[in-house]
């Protein structure tokens, strides 16, 4: 299995080959997955189990907070089955977590949780009521107290809801681009995400501050990873940042807060890696997103898609029915400079739903 290009050199990637990396999930709920019909990464009425859920599965590969694997209203699985896949055949170092605003708790013995007392975000359209200053220190904070065993870490996310919230957040701070963010569904439920969006920005002005406006708009997975990418910068540590435009909407905060404060960004030290699903979405662009930015990012996928799976409910997501989460694209990228077959991939992913 290869991976492609999107944006920088193949480089970053090839000196990690063969290599082992620390996978952190960052788990958080926002109560904009409340609003009907805005999501489709989970249950109807139960979006605030998906994070626990992809975090039990991740660890344990079976779910304890629910009798079943959740799936979208098309019977489509979380993308944690092509992570939790890659990593049997290729363990990472580590699996932790970052707990940045359940409601439910995973049920997981032995593996790392990091709680950092953070309440789940309310609703975008109303007000998120974060204290976004300080979810962004608690970020810095936890970056420069992160002593990882290994080469490199992938950072991922679970967070219904997220790719709205993550909207909202680039368009708060200025950059033009409502198109380029990319929705769970095959087709952006565009009137009601539009509303919602519409709503949330009327919160904000531009008389406030970053952090002011982030405390209305955002959530805390972008928030607190935006200051654990610029935590991080103070160590030779490489970062893969495992998902697409909400990940991307990390580097713009970062971006915002660097040319508001000042200092520089080593983004050498940085790619991002996203799932073929979103890398050739015709409703965003992540590639036009990343560019936004005022440096220069790397960012791949890997050539990973269910084509020759026996499951039709798996060829949903070739269709562009759920696209990425869960470090969906991180986690296959590692498959691809680890020298793992496609086919055993989705050999393994097609046991996790029997298949």
């Amino acid at each position: 299995m290869n991976f492609n290009t999107i944006l920088g050199k193949r480089d970053f990637l090839e000196y990690l080959r063969g290599k082992k990396a620390n996978f952190l999930l960052s788990c958080s709920v926002t109560n904009t997955a409340d609003i009907e019909g805005i999501s489709q990464a989970g249950i109807p009425g139960k979006m605030y189990l998906t994070p626990t859920l992809d975090a039990e599965f991740l660890a344990t590969s079976e779910v304890r907070s629910l009798d079943n694997i959740a799936t979208t209203p098309k019977g489509i699985p979380t993308p944690a089955i092509m992570t939790r896949a890659v990593h049997e055949l290729r363990p990472f170092e580590n699996i932790e977590f970052l707990n940045l605003g359940l409601k439910i708790i995973p049920q997981i013995d032995y593996f790392k949780r990091y709680d950092f007392d953070i309440n789940p975000s309310d609703r975008i359209d109303t007000g998120a009521k974060i204290d976004a200053m300080e979810v962004f220190q608690k970020g810095v904070e936890f970056a420069q107290n992160y002593k990882p065993n290994c080469e490199y870490t992938i950072l991922a996310e679970t967070i219904p809801a997220g790719t709205t919230t993550a909207a909202a957040t680039g368009l708060a701070l200025g950059y033009e681009g409502k198109e380029y963010f990319a929705s769970s569904f095959k087709n952006t439920p565009s009137n009601i995400r539009d509303e919602v969006l519409q709503k949330a920005l009327d919160n904000v002005n531009d008389n406030m501050d970053i952090f002011e406006k982030l405390s209305y708009v955002s959530d805390n997975m972008i928030v607190f990873n935006a200051g654990f990418v610029l935590g991080l910068q103070s160590t030779n540590h490489k970062l893969i940042l495992a998902g697409g435009t909400q990940l991307a909407s990390v580097l713009l905060v970062v971006n915002s807060v660097l040319k508001t404060m000042g200092g520089e960004i080593d983004s050498s030290k940085i790619a991002l890696c996203t799932t073929k699903w979103i890398a050739e979405d015709k409703n965003s662009n992540l590639k036009a997103l990343l560019q936004l930015l005022d440096f220069e990012v790397n960012a791949y996928y890997p050539d990973f898609d269910f084509s020759t799976s026996k499951s039709e409910v798996l060829k949903l997501y070739d269709k562009g029915e759920s696209k990425e989460g869960v470090g969906a694209g991180g986690s296959l990228v590692y498959a691809a400079i680890n020298g793992l077959d496609k086919e055993d991939i989705i050999k393994k992913v097609e046991s996790f739903i029997g298949a």
